[in-house]
């Protein structure tokens, strides 16, 4: 007990393939709280879904005269997006769910075509790190489907 105390605040880690959280040393079952979380985001995907993809094109399209000064680098920040958006629809499988995964990627080339006529830069890597981020967060709502909803692995 005591070296999960010393493992620090909200720390994860590994522990007979179920996943605790340690909260201040005593340590909570996944279950009572991830489990519900998810459970939430399958039901109402499809919101999360448009205030992810709102996020992204308002962030997207707002013309600057320099990006901010935030820790990451941009192609991070477009990985991280895009793993945001496909999560909740992977993670709730939608009739035709790869459909709207796929539609994200198209979406995504043409935000990087419009952003030069809104004063920012469309760049291609872009597109790669968004496409990249859309496979991980399709994987990753996989693997919380299987592990914490106990359903088939994609």
């Amino acid at each position: 007990m005591a070296m999960i105390q010393a493992m620090g605040i909200a720390e994860c880690f590994l522990i007979k393939k179920l996943i605790r959280i340690s909260w201040f040393g005593a340590i909570v079952d996944s279950e009572y709280i991830l489990k519900p979380l998810l459970n939430l985001v399958q039901l109402h995907w499809l919101s999360f879904t448009a205030l992810i993809a709102l996020l992204i094109t308002g962030l997207s399209l707002y013309p600057v005269d320099s990006l901010p000064a935030v820790p990451g680098t941009d192609k991070t920040h477009h990985f991280i997006a895009y793993g945001a958006l496909a999560f909740p629809v992977a993670l709730a499988r939608p009739e035709r769910w790869s459909l709207f995964i796929t539609g994200f990627l198209v979406y995504s080339g043409v935000i990087e075509l419009v952003q030069p006529y809104v004063n920012r830069y469309g760049e291609w890597l872009d597109l790669g790190a968004n496409g990249l981020g859309l496979l991980v967060g399709v994987l990753f709502a996989s693997f919380s489907r299987s592990i914490f909803l106990k359903e088939k692995f994609l």
